[in-house]
């Protein structure tokens, strides 16, 4: 969920969600993991849990549990992306929280019993949050030997779990002024993490809210094929954004239209007034060029729309965004499963259709 431009009938009983969405895949060996390698197509962000969340203890831990987990297999994704921030894993001596690791490791588990694979995602940190305007870290040699002390804790604490099965995604939506500033740290991240873990397969975006847009400033590893390459995707903000209070629309009360022309009667530039399928694909033609010519894994890690104030152009948007996404062979993860105001599911879990449906592919 993102400063710019950025499912089907169920039972709630005692707090838990009775699905129609299916039965678990495959049964799976809980001792080992299915697959051989991590290969991913649909899947959601466990958002507001072990990140951008005030809940702790109880409240926490039965936020999210391994019945969301079972839940989510059954409607057929293939796997979590689950961010994590620094204030809530780890103190400010960097001692770990044990608590959250604690959570983190268990979601590990019900994963693995499921077949699911998840990206780990650091998505912010004490010294850079992607809506912030002060960012020490790109300023802090201090802050930079931290953050890759960051990874070695989580390294240390992860390197057990199979390569098939765990990702890692150094920092979520990374905002510095010169993108080579980020291309620097980026580096230096994944040299580290091929010294301790030569294989795992790790997730990288471009600078500036992993933008499309800025896709082609992103440098890539060289001949490393254990890499994903991930974007984030929020266009058109008008609708996607509408009434989001940290943003600069908050006061907009106008009617959004889509497809077609957004606004009407708007001073947008004439390239941004009207949006439909071809228009998306074209503002995606960065990243699918640049993974084409790398042939590496694209990945759409965050896409979304806030609240439901225009149904049917909702409908829409998320029908053109997963077609995209199968057309060109990119996999994605919504912004979010649960919680605020982007879930497929309510803060009780009862399913918010028919998005759910389109997310996990079972609605064109």
């Amino acid at each position: 969920m993102k400063h710019l431009s950025g499912l089907f009938i169920a039972l709630i009983i005692t707090g838990s969600v009775i699905s129609s969405c299916g039965t678990q895949k495959k049964p799976v060996d809980q001792d080992s993991f299915p697959y051989e390698s991590f290969e991913i197509m649909r899947g959601t962000n466990i958002a507001h849990w072990l990140s951008q969340s005030q809940r702790r203890g109880s409240e926490r831990e039965t936020f999210f549990t391994e019945k969301d987990v079972k839940f989510i297999d059954s409607c057929g994704f293939d796997h979590i992306r689950l961010p994590i921030d620094e204030e809530q894993m780890w103190d400010e001596s960097g001692k770990r929280n044990e608590d959250a690791f604690t959570l983190m490791k268990n979601c590990l588990d019900w994963c693995q019993k499921a077949g699911l694979r998840v990206i780990i995602d650091l998505h912010i940190l004490r010294s850079h949050h992607f809506n912030e305007e002060v960012k020490p870290l790109w300023t802090d040699p201090a802050e930079q030997d931290q953050f890759i002390a960051l990874w070695k804790d989580l390294s240390d604490f992860l390197k057990e779990q199979p390569l098939a099965m765990v990702a890692y995604e150094p920092m979520n939506e990374p905002v510095a002024d010169d993108p080579e500033e980020w291309n620097v740290l980026l580096a230096r991240v994944v040299t580290a993490i091929r010294q301790w873990e030569p294989q795992r397969v790790i997730v990288i975006g471009s600078n500036r809210w992993q933008s499309a847009t800025t896709f082609d400033e992103l440098r890539v590893p060289a001949n490393d094929t254990n890499i994903i390459l991930s974007y984030h995707f929020y266009e058109p903000f008008f609708l996607t954004h509408y009434q989001a209070a940290w943003t600069d629309l908050k006061d907009f009360t106008g009617q959004v239209n889509y497809p077609g022309q957004i606004v009407l009667n708007s001073n947008l530039p004439e390239h941004l007034r009207v949006y439909n399928r071809d228009t998306l694909v074209k503002m995606m033609e960065k990243p699918l060029r640049v993974a084409s010519k790398l042939n590496l894994q694209l990945y759409c890690g965050e896409f979304g729309i806030f609240r439901d104030f225009f149904p049917e152009a909702k409908l829409a948007w998320y029908k053109d965004m997963t077609s995209i996404f199968e057309k060109y062979g990119v996999a994605y993860a919504n912004w979010n499963y649960k919680s605020g105001a982007f879930g497929i599911v309510d803060d009780q879990g009862k399913p918010l259709q028919p998005y759910l449906d389109i997310v996990a592919g079972k609605l064109k």
